[in-house]
C-alpha cells in the first residue's frame, strides 16, 4: 500500500471560499489572479471549482481578471517557438493563425487561465500576444481598447486595474508571475529601459495581416528579488490555502513601491 503524503489535502469549493476569505478576499473587489492549481492540493472539480469559488466571493459587483497571453503569436526570431530552423521563420510568419479572442488558446498560463477565458460572460482583450480575460462588473472596461504598443502601460488592462484600486492574488506562484510589476516597469525611469519591435498575426477588416508594432521590452529577471524586498519592508503576510502559499495585496502600493525600487536598483 502506498502511504499518503502528510501534506496531501482535498479542497471543495466551500473550503476554498472559506480559506480565501481568510486571506482578505471579499465581495465587490476587483482582483488580478495568478495561480498554480496543483499547488493547492486536490481541488474537487479542478479549475472550474477554483474559478467559481473566486466569483462567488467577489459577487455581482466584483471582477476577476487573469492574463490569457498568446505569446507564440510573436516573430519566430525571438525564440518563442523554440529552436526551429531559421528556414522556417518566414513560413511561420506567413501562416501563423491570426489572433481571435474567442478562439485562440492561451499559452503557458495554466489550466485555470485557459478555462477562465472561455467562462460564460468572459471578456478578453484584443492584444494578439498579451491579452487578459475578465469576468464580472468591470470586465468590459478592463479588456477594451488594449493597444498593440501599450501592453502593460497606460490604459492596458493592468493599468485599468490600478485605476480601480484593485488587488493582486498570487496562489502558489511568486512575484516572477506578477504582471502588475510590468506596469511599474512602464512608469519607472531607469537607464536600461528599451523599446523593441514585435510582430503578430491579426485580423484587420476581415483579412489576416502580419503587423509590426513597437513596445517596451519587459524584463522580469529581478522580480523575485524585488518581491522579497517588498515582502520584508511591508510585512506582507503569506497565507495558506490548502498546500499553497498565497499573497493577497492591494495593487497600487505595490506598483508605487516597485517604481521607486526599479529607479534605485536598475541600471
Amino acid at each position: 500500500m502506498t502511504r499518503k503524503r502528510e501534506t496531501s489535502v482535498i479542497l471543495t469549493k466551500e473550503d476554498l471560499i472559506t480559506q480565501f476569505r481568510t486571506c482578505g478576499l471579499a465581495e465587490g473587489q476587483t482582483i488580478c489572479v495568478h495561480t498554480s492549481l496543483s499547488s493547492l492540493g486536490f481541488v474537487v472539480g479542478g479549475a472550474e471549482t477554483f474559478i467559481q469559488a473566486l466569483l462567488d466571493i467577489v459577487g455581482g459587483e466584483g471582477t476577476v481578471l487573469m492574463p490569457s497571453q498568446t505569446w507564440k503569436n510573436l516573430d519566430p526570431s525571438t525564440g518563442v517557438h523554440g529552436d526551429v530552423p531559421q528556414a522556417w521563420w518566414q513560413i511561420i510568419r506567413e501562416n501563423w493563425p491570426a489572433y481571435v479572442k474567442e478562439v485562440t488558446p492561451s499559452v503557458g498560463m495554466g489550466i485555470v487561465a485557459e478555462t477562465f477565458r472561455k467562462w460564460p460572460g468572459a471578456r478578453r482583450s484584443d492584444h494578439p500576444a498579451r491579452s487578459f480575460a475578465a469576468v464580472g462588473h468591470y470586465a468590459e472596461y478592463l479588456t477594451q481598447e488594449h493597444d498593440l504598443s501599450n501592453i502593460f502601460g497606460e490604459n492596458s488592462p493592468i493599468d485599468k486595474l490600478n485605476k480601480l484600486d484593485g488587488y493582486v492574488l498570487l496562489v502558489g506562484v511568486g512575484y516572477n508571475k506578477n504582471t502588475s510589476l510590468h506596469l511599474a516597469e512602464t512608469r519607472a525611469n531607469f537607464h536600461s529601459k528599451r523599446f523593441m519591435d514585435e510582430s503578430s498575426a491579426i485580423f484587420r477588416e476581415g483579412k489576416r495581416e502580419w503587423v509590426t508594432y513597437t513596445t517596451q521590452a519587459v524584463d522580469d529577471a529581478d522580480f523575485v528579488t524585488l518581491g522579497n524586498a517588498y515582502d520584508l519592508e511591508n510585512d506582507v503576510k503569506i497565507h495558506k490555502v490548502g498546500n499553497a502559499s498565497v499573497r493577497f495585496m492591494k495593487q497600487r502600493p505595490l506598483v508605487d513601491w516597485a517604481v521607486s525600487w526599479m529607479e534605485m536598483n536598475r541600471g
